[in-house]
């Protein structure tokens, strides 16, 4: 399966954008206790590590491609959520 495939297999996934909404929501909440983009981090690699190690990987990509493809699309989802909440604290 083509590199391009698995990204956006990845980036339309709801699981993996409701978990990055959740990470969104508590790296804002635990932002005075700790630094916002250490949860933000370890959240994104967490993600990218579960959902193929958990739920499985399709039968014709490895995990190893699915973690490392999956890094890039949480990157990615990430910027989209972080952006749009920028913009609705200007807005607000």
């Amino acid at each position: 399966m083509p590199y391009l495939d698995i990204y956006l297999a990845q980036l339309t996934d709801p699981f993996r954008i409701g978990l990055l909404i959740a990470l969104v929501l508590t790296a804002a909440n635990t932002a005075q206790a700790l630094n916002r983009w250490i949860p933000i981090a370890l959240g994104i690699v967490f993600v990218a590590v579960l959902i193929p190690f958990s739920i499985g990987a399709n039968a014709t990509v490895d995990a190893t491609t699915s973690v490392l493809v999956g890094l890039l699309s949480n990157a990615t989802i990430l910027a989209v959520l972080l952006a749009a909440k920028a913009l609705y604290s200007r807005l607000a």
